[in-house]
């Protein structure tokens, strides 16, 4: 039974649990990115490039008889950069939180009540002396 528990404790944890929302939520981003990449950008970008060069699409590109497809390289490498500046924009936003959480300063706690009385006592005896 100890081990099922320990797996029950391991499962539930907040950091796990936090890590799959955190996994899953990427996932459905890669997708909305590599859609934006593939049907919007790449058809903006390219298309007024191909149609200068006098090419309907890229399976025409050849170089000495090869079909040259860097199509998909392409998108695949603007989708990492929108992920990537995405993810340092979300990065960068977390840490100025935190920062400001941690720079924060707390006010200082009230004296107790024996430390006050000791106050007391010192300033009479400076009084005093």
């Amino acid at each position: 039974m100890g081990f099922v528990k320990e797996f029950k404790d391991f499962a539930v944890k907040g950091n796990v649990i936090d890590l799959a929302v955190g996994v899953i939520i990427g996932a459905a981003f890669g997708k909305i990115v590599s859609s934006l990449v593939e049907d919007i950008i790449t058809p903006a970008v390219l298309g007024p490039a191909l149609k200068a060069a006098g090419l309907e699409d890229l399976s025409k590109l050849t170089i000495a008889g090869t079909a040259i497809k860097y199509g998909n390289f392409l998108s695949q490498v603007i989708s990492f950069i929108i992920i990537a500046l995405v993810l340092f924009i979300i990065i960068k936003t977390v840490n100025n939180i935190k920062k400001k959480e941690e720079v924060a300063p707390s006010a200082p706690p009230a004296p107790t009540k024996e430390e006050v009385l000791l106050t007391e006592i010192r300033d009479l005896l400076k009084t005093k002396a």
